[in-house]
């Protein structure tokens, strides 16, 4: 029986390993197509590892060239940042409200709050448009953060763990005199750290692979994220492949960076999920 268990594990691992690799495979073609020069990138059988490395004229150019590309970064580093800053704060707030504080109407509100989730955003892309053109939020990074700053998708996977919280521990806070924001702020948010870093980082991750959004809401040039950088990059230079997946690595960078600092937290945050009662 003993020997059947490991077995079946060794054919699960060597399973995921597959898969793992399949997935990989994408990525590591995008790395190596960025360092080689334009007529080796689609050549037969593929290089894996250039034979001709053309890695930093390819960025040199991506960076240096006509388009503003350290703009574009900067940009898409300072929209997803204050967004995510400002949707764990309000997601925070409402997740904890909608567990552990009793008010009027509770329950409707909250189901209100589950119904615009449901709404698909393209349906509300025209009236949205209209709000901020007349609150002169068009073109602006401003109304870009805005846009994402206030999640149904936060709140609703926040309040999971708030619920998960014994109200022992709050209990325990009011006996001592402590106010709503104060069991809030030294009592709840610890507890559920782990789970406000993985939204965090799924924030930040939605945030700067948003096309659409800034496709729509931005029309300046100068405000322009990374993503639109690319389209328009790739749109110009759409026979130079190498120079798109240069660019388009140099774009995956940030997340690879923030997941790799975060992957603890977002673990954390599962096994937190696991855990109940």
């Amino acid at each position: 029986m003993e020997t059947t268990g490991k077995l079946g594990r060794i054919i699960v691992t060597i399973l995921l390993l597959i898969v793992g690799v399949a997935f990989l495979l994408p990525f590591v073609w995008m790395v190596s197509a960025s360092m080689k020069p334009e007529i080796d990138v689609f050549k037969y059988p593929i290089e894996w590892i250039p034979k001709h490395w053309q890695a930093y004229q390819n960025y040199h150019e991506v960076w240096s060239g006509e388009h503003p590309f350290m703009r574009y970064y900067w940009n898409s580093i300072k929209v997803s940042v204050m967004t995510t800053l400002i949707s764990m704060v309000v997601s925070s707030m409402a997740a904890y409200a909608f567990s552990h504080v009793d008010f009027k109407g509770k329950q409707i509100w909250f189901a209100v709050v589950l119904m615009t989730f449901m709404i698909p955003s393209s349906s509300i892309i025209i009236p949205q448009f209209m709000i901020f053109k007349w609150l002169h939020l068009f073109d602006t990074h401003l109304g870009l953060i805005l846009i994402g700053s206030f999640s149904a998708l936060g709140t609703f996977m926040l309040r999971q763990f708030f619920l998960g919280i014994h109200k022992e521990y709050l209990d325990a806070g009011r006996i001592d005199g402590a106010g709503q924001f104060v069991i809030f702020t030294r009592i709840a948010l610890p507890l559920v750290q782990p789970a406000i870093a993985t939204y965090g980082i799924l924030r930040f991750i939605w945030t700067w692979n948003d096309y659409q959004n800034p496709l729509i809401f931005l029309r300046s040039d100068v405000l322009a994220t990374v993503q639109i950088g690319i389209q328009k990059f790739s749109s110009e230079s759409g026979a130079y492949y190498s120079l798109i997946m240069a660019g388009t690595v140099s774009a995956i960078i940030p997340l690879l960076v923030i997941f790799v600092i975060g992957q603890k937290q977002v673990i954390a945050g599962i096994a937190l999920g696991g855990v109940k009662g």
